[in-house]
């Protein structure tokens, strides 16, 4: 399955990423934002905030009002805003200004959680690290990986199955094949790369 999706998706996870980064605090602060917003609108945001605050310390030492005014296209900018700051107060004050690269440390940062942390593993730091998203949870079950609800669960199956080197390309491939071809309210079923392996090909999602 994973490598029928990478022929239609090639590429290292680093590569699939849509977010525009140059380093792993501009990756976290790009996920952040990335809460209920498309990766396009967080790419024309980024590069402002990245002016204004270059470094996870800087970020820290920001105002409210100043951060929600360069993130308020993105939606729930308050919240986001002051998870950003929350952010860089951390990684300043705990990590010594680097973002840290075990999933427990980085759960810790406000606003971050697995499916975040695991971005920043897989894409910024090119460890294992599985994210699930709303595609790859959806996915999984309609193709009968899993029949967990749960993102942690999912994760785990899915970490069982897939290489530890391949886990976050796979994710990413999982997302671009689940907005492009299976797709929630009508599977385009047809011509589909995973449509011999796939137990509900033709059928209405569940």
């Amino acid at each position: 399955m994973d490598r029928r999706l990478e022929g239609e998706f090639p590429g290292s996870a680093q590569e699939l990423c849509a977010l525009d980064y140059s380093t792993p605090y501009e990756l976290l602060a790009a996920t952040i934002l990335s809460a209920q917003c498309t990766d396009v609108r967080v790419n024309k945001v980024t590069p402002d905030l990245f002016a204004a605050f270059p470094t996870p310390c800087s970020l820290a030492s920001a105002s409210q009002q100043e951060v929600e005014a360069i993130v308020r296209s993105t939606g729930f900018y308050r919240s986001k805003a002051t998870n950003l700051i929350g952010m860089g107060r951390v990684v300043c004050d705990t990590f010594g200004g680097e973002v840290p690269t075990r999933l427990g440390d980085l759960v810790t940062l406000p606003g971050v959680g697995r499916k975040t942390g695991n971005v920043l593993r897989s894409v910024a730091f090119g460890l294992p690290g599985l994210p699930v998203d709303t595609h790859v949870g959806r996915l999984s079950r309609r193709l009968g990986l899993t029949e967990a609800e749960d993102p942690v669960k999912v994760e785990h199956e899915l970490n069982a199955m897939i290489p530890a080197g391949r886990r976050g390309a796979f994710s990413l491939r999982m997302i671009l094949h689940g907005r492009a071809t299976c797709v929630a309210r009508r599977p385009r079923c047809l011509g589909c790369v995973l449509a011999e392996i796939c137990p509900k090909v033709g059928a209405n999602p569940a």
